[in-house]
């Protein structure tokens, strides 16, 4: 059967027409094909993105074309993000158009080491420069502490800030001095924190540590001493025809000082009375036991108390009515606490020494001779009587005229050598033996010198030993008189720079040849002033630029300190400071007013490493010559936080007393 075509439709136009069609369908087609590669390809690279956290990235489409922008925080972020979109399209089809954002200066690591070091073991904690030789660090510390060292130090690949190894070195080396201590580095500053044995030990541990300093290296010390240890815990008050008075005196706390001087001045004693806070009270009761006992001797009217540790004795003048002792004893038994033991009588009275009597009289002169006279009981005593002068007055200053004698009172040696033991305390006196009693008067240079003697014989003879002391204080033998205060150290300096200032050449921090006689003035202050902490501050007019000012002044304290250095004067203790023109003494509208603001300034640092305010250091009328301090110029008070580097009488009563300069060692 054949198929016929309509007769309106030509065999011809057939042909063509199915071709046309057939293009038309393949070219939208291929439309949507190239649309849906297009989506699926934005879809899929905004999803890997926006996976991989690279929200910041924008993506766009041209045709088979992925387009990438935005801006990255850094190159590596901006390669990371190409190869996301790589696993997502043909890196022919990327087309890379992201930024990437101007990279910020990379932050220094805090870079800081605690060193702990105790009786357990030196601990390092902290953070610390790749770079750093930890290895050298730990080793040295090794062997300060038997090996014990625990390393808890994390690093960082940053280069050292600089000062971090001149502050590292000098941290070695205060741990070396420090058995109980925490030292803290940064990059040029190191903090100590630190605990003494003792107030002189305080002293000098700051004195050493301040000479080591290197130079731009920011030092801050906290070394503190602990109250001094008394044994025995010793108050000796009396009234007598003088008065009243403490021989010796110990307080535990600051309150307990203040309730035992208040009743001393309450009995009669003369305002300056003193009385050490120290370690060792035998009870918390002490204060209030004490009291009582001298309210006691105040009602006796004549008579003395001494405290002894947990020994009381008190001996009532011999005009004491029998009558008015009973009523105080009793009620000083009946109301001390139990720890207390009391013992009481009343003196006899003593019409002179009896002829033929035991006598041993030792005298100490203001050269420091010593002449030993009176009696001892056999040769081996005579011999440790005069091996104990020797060792403590000096072989060539001892002068031995004693004799041997029979029957002598029980414990007449042990007497003896205490007694001596008690004189060398003073810088002279007399000390004599006799049955009844025991007497040591004469003067010494410190103020707790009869508190040192009073625990001595205590300690040595027990409390019950009857003896009289009459020691007075003498400023002309006080050596820490000699040792000006931070204030006068401060006040001199400034004086001498008043009298002659410290000239540079114009417009360089080079010192002017003239100003080498200030410089000399300084110079012997600072010899008695090494441990005194001082800002050198320069300062210049307003004439030149802000910033060339302050680079000068700068220099000028600098080339100060160095002018120093030169003359032999340790400079640890000082710092360089330029204030440049921020800071004038004068309107800077004449020569003459920016003569005066061109200057260098002393001022005291205080214990917050701050400067001090000038006008808290009272200025002195005149430029001393040769640095001496006056006779009383301890008597000047230290401005407030301010420590005194010199030895205080306290800290002398837990010591040996140092042999005068003068006597030989034996």
């Amino acid at each position: 059967m054949k198929f016929a075509l309509p007769r309106k439709f030509p065999a011809k136009a057939v042909v063509p027409a199915v071709f046309a069609g057939t293009g038309l369908v393949c070219l939208a087609l291929s439309i949507w094909t190239a649309s849906a590669i297009e989506r699926f390809s934005r879809l899929g690279v905004r999803k890997a993105l926006g996976e991989a956290g690279y929200s910041w990235a924008e993506v766009e489409t041209d045709g088979l074309k992925v387009i990438l922008r935005g801006t990255a925080p850094t190159e590596a972020m901006r390669f990371r993000a190409l190869l996301a979109a790589e696993n997502v399209v043909d890196a022919a089809r990327l087309r890379d158009e992201i930024t990437v954002a101007a990279e910020s200066k990379v932050a220094v690591p805090d870079f800081t080491i605690q060193i702990l070091r105790n009786d357990d073991g030196i601990s390092l904690i902290g953070l610390v420069p790749a770079s750093m030789d930890r290895g050298q660090l730990t080793d040295t510390l090794k062997a300060l502490a038997g090996g014990k060292v625990t390393d808890m130090l994390e690093s960082a690949d940053h280069p050292a800030p600089e000062g971090w190894d001149g502050a590292v070195a000098f941290a070695e080396g205060a741990v070396k001095l420090l058995p109980r201590a925490k030292v803290s580095v940064g990059a040029g500053k190191v903090a100590v924190t630190a605990i003494s044995e003792s107030e002189a030990e305080r002293a000098s541990l700051e004195s050493s540590l301040r000479r080591k300093v290197p130079a731009g290296l920011d030092l801050q010390l906290n070394i503190t001493a602990p109250h001094p240890v008394i044994a025995p815990f010793t108050v000796r008050f009396l009234i007598d025809k003088t008065g009243a008075r403490f021989d010796a005196c110990s307080a535990d706390s600051d309150a307990a000082q203040a309730k035992i001087l208040a009743a001393a001045a309450a009995a009669g004693a003369e305002a300056g009375a003193t009385c050490p806070v120290g370690l060792g009270v035998p009870t918390p009761t002490w204060a209030d036991a004490v009291v009582m006992g001298m309210k006691a001797v105040a009602k006796l009217g004549r008579g003395a108390i001494t405290f002894s540790d947990a020994d009381v004795t008190l001996v009532a003048d011999p005009d004491v009515r029998q009558a008015d002792f009973d009523r105080v004893v009793g009620e000083l038994e009946s109301n001390l606490p139990e720890v207390f033991s009391l013992k009481a009588t009343i003196a006899s009275k003593a019409d002179g020494v009896a002829a033929g009597a035991a006598e041993f009289v030792a005298t100490l002169d203001k050269d420091g001779k010593v002449d030993l006279s009176g009696r001892v009981g056999d040769d081996m005593t005579r011999k440790a009587v005069e091996s104990v002068a020797a060792a403590r007055f000096g072989t060539a200053n001892v002068h031995a005229a004693t004799r041997l004698a029979s029957g002598l009172p029980a414990g007449w040696g042990k007497r003896v050598l205490v007694g001596l033991e008690a004189l060398a305390e003073l810088d002279n006196g007399t000390v004599t033996v006799r049955e009844d009693t025991l007497r040591v008067e004469g003067a010494s240079g410190r103020k707790e010198a009869s508190g040192a003697v009073s625990r001595i014989l205590d300690s040595r003879l027990g409390s019950g030993t009857a003896y009289s002391l009459a020691i007075r204080y003498d400023k002309a033998l006080d050596k820490t008189l000699g040792l000006p205060t931070p204030t006068e150290c401060v006040s001199r300096i400034n004086a001498a720079l008043a009298a002659k200032k410290i000239a540079f050449d114009p417009g360089s921090a080079v010192i002017s040849p003239d100003s080498g006689d200030t410089l000399d003035k300084i110079a012997a202050v600072m010899k008695t002033c090494g441990d005194v902490p001082m800002e050198v501050g320069g300062h210049t007019d307003s004439q030149g630029r802000d910033e060339m000012n302050l680079v000068l002044s700068q220099q000028r304290a600098q080339s100060v300190i160095e002018a120093l250095l030169a003359r032999r004067v340790l400079t640890g203790n000082l710092t360089a400071k330029g204030y440049g023109e921020t800071r004038p003494i004068m309107a800077n509208d004449t020569e003459a007013d920016r003569e005066q603001n061109r200057r260098i300034e002393f001022r005291l640092i205080g214990k917050d490493g701050q400067p001090v305010d000038p006008a808290a250091v009272p200025p002195e009328t005149g430029a001393p010559d040769d640095g001496a301090a006056p006779a009383d110029s301890a008597a000047a008070p230290p401005a407030d936080g301010q420590s005194v580097p010199v030895l205080t009488p306290d800290a002398a009563t837990i010591r040996p007393k140092m042999r005068p300069a003068t006597l030989k060692k034996p």
